[in-house]
């Protein structure tokens, strides 16, 4: 019986994402009782696969993909918060690769900040967001997090409206990245996250970066696409890294509270993912 479970959570007012490794007894399914997790349908590439009703991914050969409602059942599989925005979750059972995918229907985010991104005040406002997390993370018995640094500085590429960063983080487990990237599109944008540690982290990004240059939005949706008149987000890239965005959503009575916006999958996704695809219905 598998007894871990991967917390994948916003924190530092949700400007990233990062891993814990508690136990949840019964996450597989208890002897004798069958999991929801073995009912879920993957897809199995090569293949294309919908990003909710927006955009589309190309799955490579060798890759697994489960739709956004399959996604919702890994998580609650955990004994987790789903946060109404997955569209897709993606992994390679061959390797340590996985990627989530959630798309934010927050308006055309304008790209005006592209030539003055501020790494370190945004490092500087993570780490207050950080601490405040941490408070809560005490009350509720759960191990801190440490935030150690860039791994790879948020930068902004004009031609494909792709803002990316990586940032190391360090828990009771050890130490590991969150390489997140965000795909601005017409009504919102993609936010996609790969989870992974340090060591597997140079032969991660190759095959990461290939999987989101194989993302796109469909007809109607492109950034390119946008129409005066379109609703235009209240927020720039600096608030897409430091957590403004939620920190919006938070003022207008959109989310209840901090922990209402944990998200998660199971415990080291991937192993339940292999466990299962013996039994898998293949879309």
């Amino acid at each position: 019986m598998l007894r871990r479970a991967m917390i994948f959570a916003m924190v530092s007012f949700f400007g990233f994402m990062f891993i814990s490794l508690p136990a949840h007894p019964g996450f597989a399914g208890d002897e004798g009782s069958q999991s929801p997790l073995e009912k879920i349908k993957w897809q199995e590439g090569p293949s294309t696969s919908d990003l909710g009703k927006v955009a589309e991914v190309r799955v490579p050969a060798g890759y697994m993909f489960a739709g956004a409602n399959e996604m919702k059942t890994i998580m609650e599989a955990g004994q987790n918060i789903a946060s109404g925005d997955e569209v897709g979750f993606l992994t390679e059972p061959s390797s340590n690769l996985e990627m989530y995918f959630d798309f934010i229907e927050a308006g055309y985010v304008k790209d005006d900040e592209k030539g003055s991104l501020d790494a370190d005040a945004m490092l500087k406002s993570l780490k207050a967001g950080n601490e405040k997390a941490n408070e809560e993370r005490r009350k509720r018995g759960w191990g801190e997090l440490k935030m150690i640094g860039w791994e790879v500085p948020p930068r902004y590429n004009e031609t494909s409206h792709n803002l990316e960063w990586a940032i190391r983080l360090q828990n009771r487990e050890g130490e590991l990245i969150n390489f997140n990237t965000r795909l601005l599109g017409r009504n919102g944008y993609m936010k996609v996250t790969l989870v992974t540690a340090p060591q597997t982290f140079p032969e991660a990004i190759p095959k990461f970066r290939t999987i989101v240059s194989d993302i796109s939005y469909k007809s109607g949706h492109r950034y390119a696409e946008y129409r005066t008149g379109d609703k235009v987000a209240k927020y720039g890239l600096t608030a897409l890294v430091v957590g403004g965005a939620a920190a919006v959503a938070t003022k207008a009575g959109v989310f209840k509270g901090l922990w209402k916006l944990i998200v998660a999958a199971g415990a080291g996704v991937l192993v339940v993912a292999k466990r299962f695809f013996g039994k898998k219905e293949v879309a």
